[in-house]
């Protein structure tokens, strides 16, 4: 039987053990993965002692991780982590890197705990309870008009036909800049969502997409309130290819205006 709180108890347990990790080492391996795409001998130790929990603790429950196979239990419940979500951070010693585990039933996300141990924040939510950071309820800043608006956009692509992905990418940063009071960029997408849930920030463009990145960062978000779509201004799922994160229903419309005319 499947209880919410244990599962969180589970999940922040899992994300604690990952940020003590991280807290406590640097990286004795950097590895390519692909283009400017690293992977570090901690990522894959984070992996698998928080997999190893998980495993002991919900053994029924499914795996996927960013660094590794993970398995399938054959259930509904699957968790999805990313053991350093801002690994390139990470590496050059900057604190904006976080553990992120989400627990999805099918495709929707039912927890989420987000650890970010630099910066000394304990994010955490269940679905219809709340985003919590410390155990303080977080609420998003409802901002309306993109003039105030502090804006977060994703990292730049790397890799394989990157250059043709960021001419849009920075034509989107052009089009933001000309109306945003600032923009910035992080690294961590899981941070980008938890700040936009805490009120730090009131947009967050991510122009691509995977699951590990945002499964959980998308709970926090709309849990405190935020609304997270894709660039179409349809409600976002595990399966949209962008991630799209506003403070309020009125700054989506703005956004999703935005996009519309881009495409147009």
């Amino acid at each position: 039987m499947f209880e919410s709180q244990d599962a969180l108890a589970i999940a922040r347990e899992a994300v604690a053990i990952g940020a003590g990790m991280l807290e406590s080492a640097r990286p004795a391996v950097v590895r390519l993965k692909g283009d400017r795409d690293y992977v570090t001998d901690l990522d894959l130790e984070i992996e698998r002692k928080v997999q190893a929990h998980l495993a002991a603790t919900t053994p029924e429950f499914a795996f996927l991780g960013e660094e590794t196979a993970g398995h399938s239990a054959g259930g509904e419940y699957r968790w999805v982590l990313d053991p350093i979500d801002g690994t390139s951070n990470f590496v050059h010693g900057i604190p904006l890197c976080a553990v992120s585990l989400a627990l999805l039933r099918g495709d929707e996300t039912v927890i989420a705990a987000i650890s970010a141990p630099f910066l000394g924040h304990a994010y955490h939510a269940v679905a219809g309870g709340g985003a919590f950071v410390n155990d303080e309820p977080m609420i998003a800043s409802g901002v309306e008009d993109l003039s105030a608006a502090m804006v977060s956009i994703g990292d730049y692509a790397v890799g394989r036909e990157a250059a043709s992905k960021n001419a849009e990418r920075l034509r989107v940063t052009a089009a933001l800049a000309g109306r945003a009071e600032r923009i910035r960029m992080l690294g961590s997408a899981s941070l980008d969502l938890a700040w936009l849930a805490q009120g730090r920030t009131d947009v967050c463009v991510i122009l691509a997409n995977k699951p590990w990145d945002t499964a959980a960062g998308v709970l926090l978000a709309r849990e405190a309130g935020a609304v997270v779509n894709d660039v179409r201004g349809e409600a976002h799922s595990l399966t949209s290819k962008t991630t799209i994160g506003c403070a309020s229903s009125a700054l989506a419309l703005v956004i999703a205006d935005l996009f519309a005319q881009r495409s147009a």
